[in-house]
């Protein structure tokens, strides 16, 4: 055989090869494209979301989510935190899918001062703030000096004083609205000292202060009543509206399947009636 037919012959194999290759890649290529054409995250069955929350209400709620989705073949774990830098950080770093603790003003202030990329995709629920009594067991016997507690943490601290400029105790400067803090205080008749707080702290202080202000998911833990708080925020103020509490993710998964079922599912009139039995209007729904 001289040299040409050689060469014309590992040509022609080659060619064989080649058309081989790519008529085997065809097959491959149709079972990774599901057969309706939807993504593949929108099959959520035997699909395990992973959820960090504060344990009251937010936990609570969740358990009665968590069997609506079992109904779907999703199993949501719920992890629990008792503060409220952890569960953005796992939901920033991935170990978890979405939180469920806290409102949008938080949510943004927690991602200008640590850089973390947390949005929200839906609003479950409203916590008013209360004012519940420590030493002194009425606004109207506040002593001059008296010690009240407040949150720390910027967007609940100017809750808290926008309650008590609306019970009369102090004035705030004009236009301060959701980003006072105490040194927007302009008018103090009492000259009250306004002791700033970890927001988990606040219950167990009552003892040692005249009254504080209390988140309504630390309150509930505690055992406080807010039918027996001095003063609430109403529930039809822009507070409500503004403090909704929130399902987050990390920013890019919004469209996660699991996760829209998740908010359905929170915002089902199962978990509606649960809210308005277990809380008695300490905890309300927002859908």
């Amino acid at each position: 055989m001289n040299i040409k037919k050689i060469a014309a012959l590992i040509l022609t194999l080659a060619l064989v090869f080649s058309l081989a290759a790519c008529g085997s890649k065809t097959p491959s290529t149709e079972t990774d494209i599901p057969a309706t054409g939807e993504p593949e995250n929108e099959n959520v069955e035997n699909v395990t979301l992973k959820v960090a929350a504060t344990p009251v209400p937010h936990a609570e709620i969740l358990a009665v989510a968590k069997e609506i989705l079992a109904e779907q073949g999703i199993t949501l774990e719920i992890i629990e935190f008792t503060d409220y830098v952890q569960p953005c950080m796992v939901t920033e770093n991935g170990e978890v899918d979405a939180n469920y603790f806290a409102h949008l003003p938080y949510i943004d202030g927690f991602n200008a001062e640590n850089g973390t990329h947390l949005v929200s995709v839906a609003a479950i629920h409203y916590e008013p703030l209360g004012l519940y009594a420590g030493k002194t067991a009425s606004i109207e016997e506040l002593a001059d000096g008296a010690k009240i507690a407040v949150p720390n943490d910027g967007s609940n601290e100017a809750r808290a004083l926008l309650l008590l400029e609306a019970n009369g105790l102090i004035t705030l400067k004009e236009g301060a609205g959701f980003t006072a803090t105490k040194l927007d205080i302009v008018e103090n008749p009492k000259n009250l000292e306004i002791v700033e707080m970890e927001a988990a702290q606040l219950p167990r202080t009552l003892a040692d202060v005249d009254m504080a202000v209390v988140n309504g998911n630390y309150a509930l833990e505690a055992g406080l009543s807010i039918a027996d708080a001095l003063a609430t925020e109403a529930v039809e103020s822009e507070s409500a509206q503004t403090y909704a509490n929130i399902v987050v993710v990390k920013e890019g998964n919004e469209e996660n399947a699991a996760v829209k079922a998740l908010c359905e599912a929170l915002q089902s009139e199962q978990v509606k009636s649960f809210i308005e039995e277990k809380y008695e209007g300490a905890v309300v729904a927002l859908f």
